[in-house]
């Protein structure tokens, strides 16, 4: 998309806008994710598509037990 067509569309092809309902659905359709996944990615990692797309792959390659154990390790280290 040229900058002309940017401004006139108010839609950047690289960034993903949270305040527009029906582009975080059409990101959520690219990128096999829920709606509420793809608000909670740009939350993480801000509004780049491909940091967004990284984060949402790098969350699925993790299997939960792994997550688990990684969240009570970093508890454990929290000192009291």
């Amino acid at each position: 998309m040229s900058n002309d067509a940017k401004k006139r569309s108010g839609k950047d092809p690289h960034r993903i806008n949270i305040e527009r309902e029906e582009e975080v659905r059409e990101w959520a359709k690219k990128f096999d994710a829920s709606p509420q996944q793809i608000r909670e990615a740009v939350e993480a990692v801000g509004d780049r598509a491909d940091d967004v797309e990284l984060h949402l792959k790098g969350s699925r390659s993790t299997e939960t037990g792994d997550r688990v154990r990684e969240s009570l390790a970093k508890t454990e280290r929290k000192p009291r």
